[in-house]
């Protein structure tokens, strides 16, 4: 999903209306009493918020028009259950809203398969972080959470981290003037870190100073793991011989990288 079409499930999003602060609040009014057509008029005047929002999910390769819709759905709720007496703004409300319904979604259309235990506490988690962040007014701590909705912290803890959405290595993180900086460049190979390397070269090169059968010991022992009666038998030499041949070779080896 690299752009964004004028054009998302038959929305012309270049010609989105947008509301004043005013008409927020005169619909609102409206809306409590049941207006229907004053409802409609606040949702298509707060779709450029559910624009602005699955626009953070550009690295999920999910059909905008999906998640748009999604962000809908996650929009109706906010205005469903918006308390205009809090003295928060609507987006305020509405945005953490939207974004934990698209986060749902793909939740729920991972290739990665969870466990409906898992979902489900995490899900209790994440309705009882919602309701404790209007009541509050501020993002409830895990202890908070835990006790609101009766779950050990643990629990919740490895739930919230299990439906997590995987990111790929080649996941854009940060791009500048067309040099794009993904997730694998910031992770640390320590398996292939250059001094491994440098070691391996030096440990290839000790090797080769060694005659084919010393060298077939030595590979066979310590890259294959095998004990010296095992090399032995294949061979075909006795376990004292590959016992000196051995420690030759791997006294060889060390004057060399010595």
């Amino acid at each position: 999903m690299a752009g964004y079409k004028v054009e998302i499930c038959g929305v012309n999003t270049s010609k989105l209306p947008m509301l004043k602060e005013e008409e927020k609040e005169e619909l609102f009014v409206l809306i409590k009493n049941g207006d229907m057509e004053a409802r409609e008029k606040y949702i298509k005047g707060n779709l450029r918020l559910v624009l602005s929002v699955i626009k953070r999910f550009s690295n999920h390769n999910e059909n905008p028009d999906d998640l748009f819709q999604i962000g809908c759905i996650g929009l109706i709720k906010s205005i469903d259950n918006f308390d205009p007496t809090m003295g928060v703004k609507f987006s305020t409300y509405a945005v953490p809203m939207i974004i934990g319904e698209v986060r749902r979604f793909l939740r729920d259309n991972s290739a990665y398969r969870i466990p409906r235990s898992l979902r489900d506490t995490a899900y209790k988690a994440i309705h009882s972080r919602e309701l404790l962040s209007r009541e509050s007014l501020h993002e409830p701590t895990i202890d908070e959470v835990s006790k609101a909705c009766g779950i050990p912290k643990q629990d919740i803890m490895y739930a919230l981290d299990a439906i997590q959405t995987p990111l790929s290595l080649f996941d854009p993180v940060y791009s500048d003037g067309g040099d794009t900086l993904y997730v694998m460049d910031q992770i640390s190979d320590k398996k292939n870190k250059e001094e491994n390397w440098v070691k391996n070269l030096a440990l290839e090169a000790a090797l080769s100073t060694l005659d084919d059968r010393d060298e077939q010991i030595i590979k066979l022992r310590f890259f294959e793991g095998k004990t010296q009666i095992e090399v032995a038998e294949e061979i075909h030499i006795s376990q004292a011989q590959v016992s000196r041949l051995e420690k030759n070779a791997l006294k060889s080896m060390y004057q060399y990288l010595k």
